[in-house]
């Protein structure tokens, strides 16, 4: 990588950053009821599910890669073949991100293209028609 390379995870801020956008987006999962279906994917506690976007998350933008250290290859539409994902899902799922990502003091064509790769996963997860 030349050192000119943006990396997303510092560009953001980093772990700081990055554990404030996965609080800031499980709050609105957790209180939206816009949300309430995937809400209900959901254990009652969210902390598993925030250990695992955090570090999944961490080396999807090129921090340390937490999650495969951990857990091994994310695969995830694999993991996530047992809840049924529609497009209200998705829908729900990226509005809870924007949310979150609109609480987020970033450049704005970082957090325009970070959208675009987050909306182009969760379209990526969806199982049902």
């Amino acid at each position: 990588m030349s050192e000119n390379t943006i990396i997303p995870y510092e560009a953001i801020g980093g772990e700081t950053t990055l554990r404030f956008l996965v609080e800031r987006f499980y709050h609105y999962m957790d209180t939206l009821p816009e949300a309430k279906s995937i809400r209900h994917m959901h254990a009652d506690q969210l902390d598993n599910a925030k250990d695992k976007l955090f570090k999944f998350l961490s080396g999807w933008l090129g921090g340390p890669d937490l999650y495969i250290q951990e857990f091994g290859h994310p695969m995830l539409r694999r993991r996530h073949f047992p809840f049924p994902i529609g497009q209200a899902e998705r829908d729900q799922w990226m509005l809870c991100m924007d949310k979150a990502l609109n609480d987020i003091d970033m450049h704005p064509q970082l957090k325009d293209h970070l959208r675009k790769a987050l909306a182009d996963l969760a379209t990526h997860m969806i199982n049902q028609d």
